[in-house]
């Protein structure tokens, strides 16, 4: 079975756990994700089974949209409730206080990832080396704010969404803001992805590739044969000439095809529909 979806994965459970009880719940061996979401966080997975795992990085998933509550003043190596050490009592803050500071953090910023995070350090998890005590170094990485926007503010949790590009910790944008407020400490209680570009949670409904993808249509007018079969196709045949990557309409099948210096290769060949 070829399906591409969108799950949701809860707290307290690896992508990786997640992932391999819907690989049991649809019987699929073959079956990935796209956009890990540590164990903390809950909300949206991009899931492909069968053929439709090589379909990721043609796909639409930024900007992501993230909820979250952050904790003023609770302090913790992981920025969420799982190792509080301690918590400030903190003065609350006016409403316009937080809506700055929330306003001060978009464009871009250039900050440290947590190290109870999903990034792969020499191939291990960011949070199995933390927890395991192991030390190690991060480097900071820059991400892109697009849009925060304030949901609830009930001292000393502030509910917010930020709409972030590609790879951002909203964690430590969490701590970040706790800092715009002056705070030196500041831990999330709740983190949900609802979004990744335009994918949203619907109930595992199976997603239309053809609509999903990330490239533009392309149009091949010879012998259909050629492109049914991954046969040598000629950019003479191939309608838009231009460089980049294009997928085909075979039917019940699409290929993939990149052009580049007027030379034509498929990228990915028949990923039938379902």
């Amino acid at each position: 079975m070829n399906r591409l979806f969108v799950a949701y994965k809860p707290s307290n459970i690896s992508s990786n756990f997640f992932l391999n009880k819907l690989k049991r719940k649809y019987n699929q061996k073959k079956a990935g994700f796209s956009g890990t979401l540590d164990p903390f966080a809950k909300g949206v997975l991009v899931i492909g089974m069968g053929s439709h795992t090589k379909l990721f990085r043609f796909l639409n998933k930024t900007p992501k949209i993230y909820r979250a509550t952050l904790w003023l003043g609770a302090k913790s190596d992981s920025l969420d409730t799982e190792m509080i050490e301690h918590i400030d009592e903190l003065n609350r803050f006016s409403e316009d206080e937080v809506l700055k500071a929330l306003k001060s953090l978009q464009g871009e910023l250039e900050y440290e990832p947590p190290i109870f995070s999903a990034k792969r350090i020499n191939g291990q998890r960011a949070y199995d080396l933390a927890r395991a005590g192991v030390e190690f170094e991060l480097n900071k990485i820059n991400s892109t704010i697009y849009e925060t926007k304030l949901i609830s503010y009930c001292h000393p949790f502030v509910t917010f969404e930020a709409t972030v590009s590609e790879g951002t910790y909203i964690r430590s944008l969490g701590l970040l803001l706790a800092n715009r407020l002056g705070v030196e400490y500041g831990s999330l209680s709740m983190l949900e992805r609802l979004s990744e570009g335009q994918f949203f949670y619907d109930d595992e409904k199976a997603l239309d590739i053809k609509k999903s993808l990330n490239i533009p249509q392309n149009f091949y007018d010879g012998d259909e044969q050629n492109i049914k079969y991954g046969r040598v196709i000629a950019l003479e045949d191939i309608r838009n000439k231009k460089d980049g990557y294009y997928w085909i309409d075979n039917g019940d099948n699409i290929s993939v095809i990149n052009i580049e210096k007027s030379k034509v290769k498929y990228e990915l060949g028949r990923i039938y529909i379902c």
